[in-house]
C-alpha cells in the first residue's frame, strides 16, 4: 500500500507539473507573440508613413524643417514613441523630437545601431537600448527616392515632377533615415490586459488538471503494482514466461498485449534490419540528391555574384575602356575631398580632352574611335603610379586613379600631394605616354591631349566647382597650342565665359545672317584674266566686327558645326556665281573649300541638291580638298572624287606639299588642279633647297596634265620666280585681296590686270 501511495502521489505531482509547466509555457509563448504582433505593427505603419511620403522625401531633401516638425509630431502621437530623430543620406542630423523635455542627440549615434551607410539597403532595422533608464526599440526606417540624390540643384517643381515619373525604370537612391524610439514598457502596457487573462485560463488549466491527476492515479495505481513486478521479471530475463497481471481493467489487457508483442520481437526485429538496410540505401540515394542540390545551389549563387558584379560594372565602370565612369568619379571624389578637409591636404585634378578627336570619328569611323579611346585609357592608366595614389582610396573596386567621363574626357585624381608642382609633372608624363603613334585600322595616328589642373582645396572644395576649374584650364591649354597643360588661375573665368559667349553666337550667326563670302580672284599671267576665284567665309559680328576665321573656324570644328557653315557656304558661293552670270559677268569658276568633316559620303549628294537648287553648271564649281582629307582612306576618297567628277565638277588639291601625299594614289585621284601652298611661295628665296622643291612641285603637276595655281602670292618678286617655273595661275595681294560680292563684281566688269602684269615684267628687264 505504501508503494501504491507513494506512486499515486509520484504521478499525480508528475501529471499537476507538466499541465502546470506546459500551461505556464503557453501563456508566456502567447504573451511574447502578442507584443511581437504589437510592436510589429506599429513599426510596420511607422514604415508607411515614412516611406510613402512624397512631402517628406521633398523636405527631407530641402531640409524643410516645418514639414519634418509635423512628421514627427504625427509620428509621437502614438504613446509607445519614445523619440524621433531625422537624418540626411550621409548620417547627419536633420531634425529630432522626444516627448522628454531633454534629448541629447550627441549621444544617439545613427551607427550605434548598426545602420551604417555600406550596411543599410532597402530594410527597416531594430535594435533594443537603454535610454534615460528606459528600454527603447531603436527602428531605423530608409527613405529612399527616384531622384538623382547627388544633385544639389533640383528646384522643387522639378523634384515634383521626377517623383511623378516613379513608374519608370530606373535607379532608387538612399535619401535619408527616420530613427523612432519605441518604449518597451510603454509596449508592455498594451498586452498587460492580455497578459491577465492568459494567466488566468492558464491557472484554470493547471487546476483541472490537478484533478484529472487524482483521478487517474487512483484508477492506474492499483494495477500498476502487478505490472511493477511484470517489470522485475522482465529484467530478470525471464520473457519466455507468461505475464501475470492481477486484477481487471487495462492493466490486464496490457499485459495481454506485452505477451503478443515480445511473441513477435524476432519477427520484428528481422523486418527492421530489412527495413534498415531499405533506410541505408534510400539515405545514400537522398545524400547524393542532396549532394547534387547543393551543386546547383552553388551555381546559381555563383551566377547571382556573377549578376551583381555586372551590374555594379555597368553602374560604377565605362563600358569601352573599363575606367570608373562618372558616378564613381563623382562619389568618390566627393569623399575624397571631406577627407582632405579633415586633414587638411592637397587633392588635384587633371582633366583631359583629346584633339581633334572629332575628326578621327569622321575619318576613320566610330569603330576606329572607340579603339583609340581604348587605347588612350590603357595608356593613361599604365603611366599612373601607386606612389601618386599615396592614399589608397577605400578599396580597389573604388580607385578613381584615370576615369573616362564620357566622349572622348578622362580625368586624373593625384591626392595627399606635397606640392601643386607634382600635378605638373604627371600632366608631363601623361603628355609624352600619347606621344607614340597608335596603329588603328592601318592608320598610324598621334593624338593629343590638352590638360587641364585644379587643385583642392585651393581653386575649389567642390566636385563641381572642381570640374568646372580644370575644364577652364584645359580650355586655356586648348587656346595657347594644344598638347600641354595649364593650371586653373582666376584670370580663366573671363576668357572661358568670353569664349562661351563666342560659342552662343556662332551658333546663331548663320540664321542672323552674319556669315558672309568674300572672293579672291585667280589671275591667268598670260591674259591678266580672271580665270576664277576662291570663295572665303567671313564672319561679321554685330558688336566684335570681323572675327578671324582662324578664331571661329577651328572653334566650329570643335562644336560640330563645321558641316553647316560648310554647306552654307557651298550654296551661296554656288547662287552667287550664278547671280553674276544672270547680270552678264562670267566668272569661269568658283572655288570652295571642303573640310574633312565634311567630306563623307553624304557630300555628293549635298553638292548634287546644291546644284540643282541653283541650276550652276557643274563645271563652273571647283572643289578644293587637302592632301589630308583625301589621302585619310585613299580608296574612298578616290570612288567619291569620281562621283563627283561625274556631277561634271572641277577638283583640286589645296596646300598641296603640306600632307604627305602618295605619288601612286596621287596620279589615281581624278584631278583637275593643284595649289601650292603659300609657305611654299613666302620660302622660296630663303634657301636654294625652298626654290628646287616648289619647282620640283610645278613640274611633278604638268607631269599629270594638272593646272597649277600658286596662293599667296604677294609681291613682285614671288610673281616673276613663279612665272620663270612655269606656273600658269596667281593667287595673292599682289592683284587682290579677299573682296564682298559687290567689290568682287566690279572686278569682273573689267580685265584690271594685263596692264599691271605687263609693267611686272618691264621692270624685271
Amino acid at each position: 500500500m505504501v508503494k501504491h501511495f507513494s506512486l499515486r502521489k509520484m504521478i499525480g505531482l508528475m501529471l499537476f507539473t507538466l499541465f502546470f509547466l506546459l500551461g505556464w509555457g503557453v501563456t508566456a509563448y502567447l504573451i511574447e507573440v502578442e507584443f511581437e504582433s504589437v510592436k510589429s505593427s506599429l513599426i510596420h505603419n511607422l514604415s508607411s508613413t515614412v516611406e510613402t511620403g512624397v512631402q517628406q522625401q521633398i523636405a527631407i531633401y530641402y531640409r524643410d524643417l516645418a514639414v519634418l516638425r509635423q512628421s514627427e509630431e504625427l509620428i509621437l502621437e502614438d504613446p509607445a514613441v519614445e523619440h524621433v530623430v531625422i537624418y540626411d543620406r550621409l548620417g547627419e542630423v536633420i531634425s529630432d523630437k522626444s516627448v522628454r523635455k531633454v534629448f541629447n542627440t550627441a549621444a544617439y549615434n545613427l551607427r550605434d545601431l548598426g545602420a551604417t551607410l555600406p550596411i543599410l539597403k532597402v530594410m527597416t532595422m531594430t535594435q533594443t537600448s537603454t535610454y534615460s533608464g528606459a528600454q527603447v526599440i531603436e527602428t531605423v526606417i530608409p527613405v529612399f527616392s527616384s531622384v538623382n540624390t547627388h544633385r544639389t540643384d533640383i528646384s522643387r517643381s522639378e523634384f515634383g515632377q521626377l517623383l511623378m515619373q516613379t513608374h519608370k525604370p530606373g535607379a532608387t537612391n538612399l535619401l535619408g533615415y527616420y530613427a523612432v524610439g519605441i518604449n518597451v514598457d510603454a509596449l508592455q502596457n498594451n498586452v498587460a490586459e492580455y497578459a491577465v487573462k492568459v494567466r488566468l485560463i492558464a491557472l484554470l488549466i493547471a487546476v483541472i488538471a490537478m484533478l484529472l491527476g487524482i483521478v487517474i492515479t487512483r484508477r492506474i495505481t492499483a494495477p500498476l503494482g502487478n505490472l511493477a513486478q511484470l517489470a522485475e521479471d522482465i529484467s530478470a530475463g525471464k520473457l519466455n514466461q507468461t505475464f501475470r497481471a492481477k486484477g481487471a481493467g487495462e492493466a490486464h489487457k496490457i499485459a495481454a498485449m506485452l505477451n503478443l508483442v515480445l511473441a513477435d520481437l524476432n519477427s520484428h526485429r528481422m523486418k527492421m534490419d530489412a527495413e534498415s538496410h531499405l533506410l541505408t540505401l534510400k539515405v545514400n540515394e537522398r545524400t547524393e540528391q542532396l549532394s547534387q542540390r547543393n551543386k546547383e545551389l552553388q551555381e546559381a549563387v555563383n551566377q547571382v555574384t556573377h549578376a551583381k558584379n555586372r551590374m555594379r560594372q555597368l553602374a560604377y565602370y565605362d563600358s569601352l575602356t573599363s575606367l570608373p565612369n562618372r558616378q564613381l568619379f563623382t562619389e568618390q571624389l566627393e569623399l575624397l575631398l571631406k577627407i582632405s578637409r579633415r586633414e587638411k591636404t592637397t587633392v588635384a585634378l587633371l582633366f583631359l580632352d583629346l584633339d581633334n578627336f572629332k575628326r578621327i570619328n569622321d575619318s576613320l569611323g566610330h569603330n576606329a574611335g572607340d579603339h583609340l579611346l581604348r587605347e588612350v585609357g590603357a595608356r593613361l592608366s599604365s603611366c599612373i603610379r601607386e606612389s601618386d595614389l599615396i592614399s589608397q582610396f577605400f578599396s580597389d573596386e573604388s580607385k578613381i586613379g584615370v576615369s573616362r567621363l564620357g566622349g572622348d574626357e578622362f580625368t586624373v585624381v593625384l591626392n595627399k600631394l606635397e606640392s601643386p608642382e607634382d600635378a605638373g609633372i604627371v600632366a608631363e608624363r601623361l603628355l609624352e605616354s600619347l606621344r607614340t603613334p597608335m596603329l588603328i585600322d592601318g592608320h598610324e595616328i598621334v593624338i593629343t591631349p590638352s590638360v587641364g589642373i585644379a587643385i583642392a582645396p585651393e581653386h575649389a572644395d567642390s566636385v563641381e566647382r572642381l570640374l568646372k576649374c580644370a575644364d577652364t584650364a584645359m580650355y586655356h591649354a586648348k587656346k595657347t597650342g594644344r598638347n600641354n597643360y595649364s593650371f586653373y588661375s582666376s584670370a580663366m573665368d573671363s576668357t572661358s565665359i568670353g569664349r562661351l559667349q563666342l560659342e552662343a553666337d556662332l551658333r546663331k550667326a548663320i540664321e542672323r545672317g552674319e556669315m558672309m563670302l568674300y572672293y579672291q580672284p585667280q589671275v591667268d599671267i598670260e591674259t591678266g584674266e580672271i580665270c576664277g576665284a576662291e570663295a572665303l567665309i567671313r564672319w561679321n559680328h554685330p558688336e566684335r566686327g570681323m572675327v578671324s576665321p582662324a578664331e571661329f573656324i577651328p572653334l566650329a570644328e570643335e562644336m560640330g558645326l563645321i558641316v553647316e557653315l560648310g554647306a552654307w557656304t557651298l550654296l551661296e558661293a554656288c547662287r552667287q556665281c550664278q547671280a553674276f552670270h544672270e547680270k552678264g559677268l562670267f566668272l569661269p569658276k568658283v572655288a570652295v573649300n571642303v573640310s574633312s568633316l565634311q567630306f563623307n559620303t553624304a557630300f555628293v549628294k549635298l553638292v548634287q541638291e546644291i546644284l540643282r537648287e541653283t541650276r550652276l553648271d557643274p563645271s563652273l564649281l571647283e572643289l578644293e580638298l587637302t592632301e589630308g582629307v583625301i589621302m585619310t582612306n585613299a580608296k574612298a576618297s578616290i570612288r567619291a572624287l569620281n562621283e563627283l567628277k561625274a556631277l561634271g565638277c572641277t577638283l583640286s588639291v589645296d596646300d598641296f606639299g603640306t600632307g604627305y601625299s602618295s605619288l601612286s594614289y596621287l596620279s589615281q585621284f581624278p584631278l583637275d588642279e593643284l595649289k601650292i601652298d603659300r609657305s611654299f611661295v613666302i620660302a622660296y628665296d630663303k634657301s636654294s633647297n625652298n626654290a628646287k622643291l616648289v619647282s620640283a612641285i610645278i613640274a611633278m603637276g604638268k607631269s599629270l596634265n594638272l593646272r597649277m595655281v600658286a596662293e599667296g602670292v604677294d609681291n613682285e618678286d614671288q610673281f616673276r620666280f613663279l612665272r620663270r617655273q612655269g606656273i600658269q595661275i596667281i593667287q595673292g595681294y599682289l592683284f587682290s585681296p579677299p573682296v564682298p560680292a559687290s567689290e568682287f563684281a566690279k572686278l569682273l566688269a573689267k580685265t584690271p590686270y594685263f596692264n599691271q602684269i605687263k609693267e611686272i615684267g618691264s621692270r624685271a628687264t
